[in-house]
């Protein structure tokens, strides 16, 4: 069942995904080589529990061990936070979740280590584009199919791909609810887009192939290829005549722009 949200409770959800927001902005600051995985969980966690009743949104659910989902370089999502140094031109995909209020809020953004390779630095440029190119779709009487296909031409168009196992989601009480989001798909199919419906839109772009293996610890998943992914996600409701983002990469301009050169 779809679930839509009144606006009260689409205030109290923008509120946790702005607290993912700070979260992210807060992380940025320490992200460089020699930096590892636990370091970013601990100061996460510190942070989001510092905010009133707010928790870690990943935390304990499914067994999720940690605050953050931490993939680096060819690992798609859910990598766990180590110990293991980052790496000068490593990337690192930071996910959140925070619980505040009895909502959810969800973003992820990845984040260079230093300087990168120019061809990493494109792929981080296109997904963070097709994250916005499917944001560009949400309003009222389009339906799930026309964010699915604005993510996947502009991916394919830059000779990438789209990995199909994992999809965006709707949130709310729940940190998944009803509809998925894929990032493939056809225009004009899917769940219609109503106002009061919260989403998380999340594309997950591969350089290489789009098949991907899960690792042993049972949650991290990378490209079977073994070459880079990247991944950007915001939080969003359908609006009266279109869309407003309720989490934010404020913070995380120097890096967007470096991304974008």
């Amino acid at each position: 069942m779809i679930i839509i949200k009144t606006p009260e409770e689409v205030a109290l959800i923008k509120e946790s995904s702005l607290l993912v927001g700070k979260t992210l902005a807060t992380l940025a600051k320490l992200i460089k080589p020699g930096v590892t995985g636990n370091e970013l969980d601990k100061v996460a966690e510190d942070f989001i529990r510092s905010h009133g009743d707010a928790v870690p949104g990943f935390k304990g659910l499914y067994g999720c061990p940690s605050t953050l989902l931490v993939s680096v370089n060819d690992e798609v999502v859910h990598g766990l936070p180590s110990d293991k140094p980052f790496k000068e031109g490593d990337i690192i995909s930071v996910d959140c979740g925070v619980y505040k209020n009895g909502f959810y809020g969800d973003s992820a953004f990845t984040f260079p280590v230093g300087e990168i390779k120019a061809d990493v630095r494109k792929l981080l440029r296109v997904t963070y584009e097709c994250l916005y190119k499917g944001i560009e779709m949400v309003k009222p009487g389009n339906r799930v199919g026309d964010i699915s296909f604005a993510v996947q031409s502009h991916a394919e168009a830059n000779g990438y791909s789209v990995v199909r196992e994992l999809v965006g989601h709707g949130l709310g009480r729940s940190l998944h609810e009803k509809p998925e989001v894929p990032n493939f798909g056809k225009r004009g199919t899917g769940p219609s887009l109503k106002e009061g419906l919260t989403i998380a839109i999340e594309p997950m772009i591969n350089m290489g192939k789009a098949r991907v293996v899960t690792e042993e610890d049972g949650w991290t998943v990378r490209a079977a290829d073994k070459l880079p992914s990247a991944h950007f996600e915001h939080t969003v409701v359908v609006t009266h005549n279109g869309v407003e983002i309720l989490s934010s990469f404020d913070g995380l301009e120097d890096i967007i722009k470096y991304i974008k050169s």
